[in-house]
C-alpha cells in the first residue's frame, strides 16, 4: 500500500505557518480525494483544506491548536 503525505499548503502568497484548527476526520477514517481533510487558519482566514489522494488517515502530525510552516508534512494517507 502507498503513502501520501498531507502536506500544509500555502493559499497566500505571504503566508509562512498555518495554524491547525480543526481536524475533519480521525485516525482510521477513509477519506475521497478532494474530501475536507482539517481546518487551518493563516492570516486571521480559516480554509478548508481537502484530501490530497483517496485512502485512510493513518497518521495525524500535527494536532488541534499547534501551528506549522507551509509545507509541512502534518498527516499520512494510506491508499
Amino acid at each position: 500500500m502507498a503513502k501520501i503525505k498531507v502536506l500544509l499548503p500555502q493559499f497566500g502568497m505571504g503566508m509562512q505557518d498555518g495554524e491547525i484548527v480543526r481536524w475533519l476526520k480521525a485516525v482510521g477514517d477513509k477519506v475521497e480525494v478532494g474530501e475536507m481533510l482539517l481546518e487551518v487558519e493563516a492570516a486571521k482566514t480559516t480554509v478548508e483544506i481537502p484530501a490530497p489522494g483517496s485512502g485512510t488517515l493513518i497518521e495525524i502530525l500535527v494536532e488541534e491548536g499547534n501551528t506549522t510552516a507551509v509545507r509541512n508534512h502534518i498527516a499520512t494517507l494510506e491508499t
